[in-house]
């Protein structure tokens, strides 16, 4: 039996809680598999560290921020009529708002959400 790998791209979600100063904090993982159709975000807020960076860190907006960005990955709210891939190019563009996304990356996978836990697990926790 032979696994057929497929590429995905991804881009690692980040919180800047104090723009002006860039500190930033790993918050999440945006993974899109054109192939596969899928689209989905897996996220975790680790308030200690967002503290540690700015102890007034609005973490309920962040917590709402970091919905937001997996409710664009269904599709609900202004993304409803979008695409999968309109909707990664879209999470990903350039803003400078307290969650943005890094440089997009690109990999291999037969099971896209596996590799979204793998890779949150690796660069979030």
């Amino acid at each position: 039996m032979t696994i057929r790998l497929t590429p995905y791209e991804y881009a690692i979600i980040q919180a800047v809680p104090r723009i002006e100063r860039g500190e930033l904090i790993n918050v999440g993982v945006l993974l899109y598999s054109q192939r596969h159709d899928f689209l989905s975000a897996g996220t975790h807020l680790d308030e200690a560290r967002l503290r540690a960076l700015d102890p007034a860190a609005d973490v309920q907006g962040i917590r709402s921020a970091l919905e937001a960005w997996e409710t664009t990955c269904t599709g609900g709210g202004a993304a409803e009529q979008m695409r999968l891939g309109e909707r990664f190019r879209w999470l990903v563009a350039p803003r400078s708002t307290i969650l943005r996304a890094g440089p997009v990356h690109m990999g291999l996978t037969a099971d896209p959400a596996a590799e979204l836990r793998r890779l949150v697990e690796l660069l979030v926790h």
